[in-house]
């Protein structure tokens, strides 16, 4: 996570240091060395990629990668992807850069301005001559030279440049933060669809062996019909149970393709890219999951970056309503110039001039109360937002947390109704073989373990899911997720 320092502290300079680049030559103060394009080095205020803090190997050159096509993706292969690749975190990096070059725009107001203009004329006027001219058009030719050097500081505005300043930080603020929530969406995004690729997989080959059980079932039908030993309603519901068998699969085929858009997609890729990826480890789940809740809301709350965005776009707001009040206020500033000026017609001449001029508003036609009152109702609007985050976050923890507790017992659960399901299916083939079953207790058994099985395979893919889910609403990256289900690790 980006740490994000009040330029304040680092640069404000005072009006005698103004005064010496104004009146004398010298270098640039120590404290505004930097490069020719960041010379307040406000880009270090901002992360150095668009991976931000949560790149797994901070050692490593960021986003070093090489053609996906050409790579067998792993888990973590398919998340370092995503943080380098996906559009949403070039984005909200970009805006963390604009953001801290606004901070730059904000600085520039407490150094002096400098200009300078110059002009070159060929002339000719009419109506006069010079002494010695025998042009008889009575036109005079000329050539007039002008140039001048002017500088100006503003010395005192009450506050309004600290005003101004205090919003453009906490502006970059909510940027760096909103690039760390962004990059925690993308990370769940990518676990979310590597798990769901791999489950809609595992359907297929579920919805495959149940198009196979009904094909047994259906021969089974046909040999009892053939030898006069079942009707032919028999035959029909068998048949009847293998079509839907065969439906089943495809649409679980489709789904599976799907997937696999879906995860190229949010790893920067087209949809339509042909990638190969390794299936991930899954592993048993703990016993139980018992954490204190309401300690997992106060972590979750110390540390979710969206919570901290909307606190620094309040804080943003309120620095607006003191640089509305100020922009109202008596400005003084300090003004030097220096001039000359030359005519082939006349002597040159040169000029210097050093002054400080006052600017008082005295009235604008009630602009300035409205625009007041739009910038508090602002900081009242942002107020609320924060508030409704912060209830968010609670909701967020409470909802992950339930979901992955039932998960847990979900995988369980699923696992013994798979077992039990499938020796029920076992059972009511031989009988309906042997001539002691019915087709309609057959079909019931092997929908019944085709709907086990599903379940199972939904219980154990999207334990995975709500356990990054938690990580999410608790603000952090649980790069220990990725690890443990990593085929290649």
């Amino acid at each position: 996570m980006a740490e994000v320092m009040h330029p304040n502290g680092l640069f404000k300079p005072i009006p005698f240091i103004a005064l010496a680049v104004l009146i004398g030559p010298g270098s640039a103060p120590a404290a505004f060395a930097g490069d020719a394009s960041d010379p307040f080095s406000v880009q270090a205020l901002t992360s150095s990629s668009q991976t931000g803090g949560y790149a797994r190997d901070q050692s490593a050159p960021p986003c070093a990668q090489g053609d996906a096509a050409k790579t067998l993706l792993s888990l973590w292969n398919v998340v370092d992807r995503a943080l380098c690749d996906n559009p949403q975190t070039r984005s909200a990096w970009a805006n963390a850069r604009l953001s801290a070059a606004r901070v730059g725009v904000a600085r520039s107001a407490y150094l002096p301005t400098l200009s300078a203009s110059g002009s070159v004329s060929r002339n000719r006027a009419n109506g006069g001559t010079r002494a010695g001219d025998t042009s008889s058009s009575g036109t005079t030719a000329y050539n007039a030279e002008n140039a001048s050097l002017a500088a100006g500081y503003l010395l005192y505005d009450f506050g309004a440049r600290d005003a101004i300043l205090d919003n453009a930080v906490q502006t970059l603020a909510v940027s760096n933060f909103t690039q760390d929530a962004t990059l925690q969406k993308v990370f769940l995004s990518a676990l979310q669809a590597y798990y769901q690729l791999f489950g809609a997989r595992a359907a297929v080959a579920a919805a495959a062996e149940a198009e196979r059980a009904s094909l047994e079932s259906l021969k089974a039908a046909s040999a009892r019909y053939d030898a006069g030993a079942a009707t032919p309603a028999d035959k029909l519901q068998a048949q009847t149970a293998y079509s839907q068998a065969q439906l089943n699969r495809i649409q679980a085929e489709g789904n599976a393709r799907n997937a696999e858009g879906a995860l190229a997609n949010v790893m920067g890729l087209d949809a339509n890219r042909s990638l190969q990826y390794v299936a991930p480890v899954l592993k048993a789940p703990e016993d139980k999951f018992e954490q204190n809740l309401a300690q997992l809301i106060s972590d979750a709350r110390r540390r979710r970056p969206d919570l901290a965005a909307a606190e620094a776009q309040l804080k943003a707001a309120q620095a607006n309503v003191q640089a509305v009040r100020a922009a109202n206020m008596p400005t003084v500033s300090l003004s030097a110039g220096a001039g000359y000026s030359g005519s082939s017609l006349s002597d040159s001449l040169h000029s210097q001039s050093l002054g400080i001029s006052l600017s008082v508003p005295i009235f604008t036609g009630y602009n300035s109360s409205y625009q007041i009152r739009a910038a508090q109702a602002q900081a009242e609007s942002q107020a609320a937002q924060r508030d409704s985050v912060r209830l968010q976050v609670a909701l967020d923890v409470w909802q992950a947390y339930q979901n992955l507790s039932t998960g847990i017992q979900a995988v369980r659960s699923s696992g013994d109704l798979v077992a039990s399901a499938t020796e029920s299916a076992r059972v009511a083939l031989g009988r309906y073989k042997a001539g002691a079953g019915t087709i309609i207790d057959l079909v019931a058994a092997q929908s019944a373990l085709a709907s086990a099985r599903q379940q199972n395979i939904q219980a154990r893919y999207s334990l995975y899911i709500y356990q990054a889910t938690l990580a999410q609403a608790l603000g952090r990256i649980d790069w220990e997720l990725v690890d443990e289900s990593d085929g290649m690790r």
